[in-house]
């Protein structure tokens, strides 16, 4: 099983990664060796994690997230997903329409 997750670090920023091992991932993350990201920002609090069957479709899930605001991505934590599609911006910055 693979998996796309999200971590809030202890700068408040969010990190998005994807894995074939999210408790291994998470405890590569706790102990420093995660990322460069991550291991600037400890402690993380694993925030949103979504499972899927592929590794491709996983990182596929990481990629989209990584272009997303952060009011996006704390609406995806909160489970707001009604309001994904109004958070959701061309390039630009014009709202779709």
């Amino acid at each position: 099983m693979a998996a796309v997750y999200l971590l809030r670090c202890a700068d408040g920023t969010y990190y998005v990664g994807s894995t074939r091992n999210l408790s291994h991932r998470l405890q590569q993350h706790a102990c420093g060796k995660g990322s460069a990201y991550t291991s600037t920002r400890l402690p993380v609090e694993l925030v949103w994690a979504y499972e899927t069957d592929r590794i491709i479709d996983a990182y596929g899930w990481e990629r989209r997230i990584h272009g997303w605001s952060r009011a996006k991505k704390e609406a995806l934590i909160r489970g707001d997903f009604e309001l994904l599609p109004s958070l959701s911006s061309r390039r630009g910055g014009r709202p779709q329409g």
